[in-house]
């Protein structure tokens, strides 16, 4: 199979963990809301497979997707896993029995998560944790050193190799960068919602990643008239276009859009070879403005 253009190198700051820029984020390998086995077993098998076969050396999961079946089902497929593959999970939920969504920020819950991730994964220690802080996209205000804290803990007992965040501010970001050395963030951004433009801009000056969730407005696709105009001109779908917009917004950007189809996997992993000009960037930079009206 042939290697799409994946984009990168991208070294992630203070390690040796370097990935091409496109990736792939396994939430959609459950079941529908996220919850219970996925609907064709063999298919999210094979979707994991086809991804690391056509150059995907960077994952996000989380032992909440599921909860448990996600990494499972990756472990299935992979394990064991390629050495230049990157493994990145997420801490800071649970799922009730009623497929509801809790914070789970205390000590114990953070222990426990990372030791869930380790089994179903099947690793003995995880190459980077990301502690997620706010709700379901908005960060939320306060103090996050006690959170960070525990999981330099577990750092230094060897169970984290790196601590990234997810869903966090500036200052709280600086906050945790006093505890320990932090190798990402994961905010939610697209092309129509730009609230972090700023974070971005100030990671990029630290050479810190920025990964963007619901890339693409959420469950749905975002729907725009000027996207779907670019998009076609190109020859592409919208959602390519607004993945390859992510990737010429900033070189610390690291995309993880995920899909439990091959066929979709083929047509995220594309987007990366999409050339946008200036006159198509200008167009695309105005749908955010639109969006505020």
């Amino acid at each position: 199979m042939s290697e799409p253009k994946l984009g990168g190198p991208f070294t992630f700051p203070g390690t040796s963990l370097t990935v091409h820029r496109m990736g792939y984020g396994a939430m959609q390998l459950s079941g529908p809301g996220i919850f219970g086995p996925p609907k064709d077993p063999d298919e999210a098998v094979a979707v994991l497979k086809e991804a690391i076969e056509s150059g995907v050396d960077h994952i996000d999961t989380s032992d909440f997707y599921g909860p448990h079946i996600t990494n499972q089902i990756i472990r299935q497929a992979l394990h064991p896993y390629p050495t230049h593959l990157v493994i990145v999970t997420k801490l800071g939920a649970v799922r009730g029995e009623d497929a509801s969504w809790k914070f789970a920020h205390g000590k114990d819950d953070l222990i426990a998560g990372v030791h869930d991730n380790l089994k179903n994964l099947g690793l003995d220690a995880l190459d980077i944790v990301n502690l997620r802080v706010g709700g379901m996209l908005e960060p939320t205000e306060g103090p996050i050193a006690e959170k960070v804290e525990i999981l330099a803990e577990l750092q230094r007992q060897g169970l984290i190799r790196h601590v990234g965040l997810s869903n966090v501010n500036a200052a709280q970001l600086a906050e945790a960068q006093a505890i320990t050395n932090i190798v990402c963030v994961q905010n939610y951004y697209n092309l129509a919602n730009r609230n972090d433009d700023a974070m971005i801009d100030l990671l990029a000056k630290q050479g810190i990643p920025y990964v963007p969730f619901f890339p693409l407005g959420g469950f749905t696709p975002l729907q725009s008239t000027t996207l779907s105009d670019v998009a076609g001109r190109l020859g592409a779908t919208p959602m390519q276009v607004a993945l390859a917009w992510l990737l010429h917004r900033s070189p610390n950007i690291l995309l993880i859009p995920g899909t439990s189809t091959r066929s979709h996997l083929r047509e995220n992993l594309a987007a990366a070879g999409l050339t946008l000009l200036p006159e198509a960037l200008a167009e695309l930079d105005s749908i955010a403005a639109a969006a505020k009206q």
